[in-house]
């Protein structure tokens, strides 16, 4: 199966939608249309109803006469086959840190030290370049990785341009760091090439456009932490494919990442070619559907290939 995962607006709990009567035919899956992103392929997936029929009886016997269902709950777990930024996050499910470039005489901190000064982010910029000046440019070179949002302002709630990507209860708590939001970005490229003024991006920026007083800092990689207390909200796609040429789409309106039994497992590829995939587990949280107004978990849409039976 291949996944595509969407943020969900975390203000309104609105899901990022997929409408298999507008979505489904036109869906390509090596070039998803926004705001799906590509995780690659994943396997070994287990889809799992936990939600439990109870039975309804009448007589002195106690015969089931009709039955109604308990509280929904429903888990998804697959293994990806890919390491990435957001991959990390989703099987983590707690905030995902880019790694900054920091200063070297900066103590030594197990999430990364106090970061190099970033550079600000001029008007002009889009979400594929960015847009910093001549001679700012040459702090970063073609192949680098640049994080680009805005200081932090001492705020409280959620940080990050265009996607939720931590929680700030207190500014003390991020030691009012004016990096941090940059520190947990989802706002990350990797520059392709650079011109005079600017940097050109392999890939857009997953938060958008930067928006104004956006800085840009180099990063180094990506860390992780087990446990904390913020959790990852998305939406998630998984694609099937049979090889009749029929499709299969698995939606799920909303996941909430799990601790997983284990998180990571070395898999063969050929000839002794191992490699570690990333497990990643998710409780389906509930939905309501606008046409009836039934809560659900996940819909399952089948596209028959041309001319296939229907039954």
């Amino acid at each position: 199966m291949r996944a595509y995962f969407a943020p969900l607006d975390r203000n309104s709990g609105t899901p990022a939608m997929f409408d298999p009567s507008k979505h489904a035919a036109g869906f390509q899956l090596d070039a998803p249309p926004a705001p799906w992103v590509d995780l690659g392929w994943v396997e070994n997936v287990q889809r799992s109803n936990l939600t439990t029929g109870t039975p309804l009886t009448a007589g002195p016997r106690g015969v089931a006469v009709g039955q109604f269902r308990g509280p929904l709950q429903a888990r998804v777990e697959f293994e990806f086959r890919e390491w990435g930024k957001l991959q990390m996050a989703l099987a983590n499910g707690s905030e995902q840190m880019n790694v900054l470039a920091s200063d070297p005489n900066a103590d030594a901190q197990a999430s990364g030290g106090n970061a190099v000064a970033a550079i600000a982010v001029l008007g002009g910029s889009t979400a594929s370049e960015i847009v910093l000046g001549m001679g700012a440019v040459d702090s970063f070179n073609a192949g680098d990785l640049v994080a680009v949002d805005v200081d932090y302002q001492q705020q409280t709630g959620y940080v990050g341009n265009g996607i939720s990507a931590a929680y700030v209860n207190d500014p003390v708590d991020v030691n009012r760091d004016a990096n941090y939001v940059r520190r947990v970005t989802f706002n990350v490229g990797r520059v392709a090439q650079k011109t005079a003024t600017s940097l050109v991006l392999a890939q857009a920026l997953l938060g958008g456009a930067p928006v104004t007083g956006s800085g840009a800092q180099k990063v180094l990689g990506f860390v992780d932490r087990e446990m904390g207390g913020f959790f990852q909200d998305w939406s998630g796609l998984l694609v099937a494919e049979e090889d009749s040429g029929g499709r299969i789409y698995f939606y799920y309106p909303h996941l909430s990442p799990v601790s997983a039994a284990s998180e990571e497992a070395k898999v063969e590829i050929a000839g002794g070619i191992t490699a570690l995939a990333l497990k990643a587990s998710f409780l389906a949280m509930g939905h309501r559907d606008e046409n009836d107004g039934q809560m659900v978990i996940c819909y399952r849409s089948y596209f028959p290939a041309t001319m296939a039976g229907v039954y």
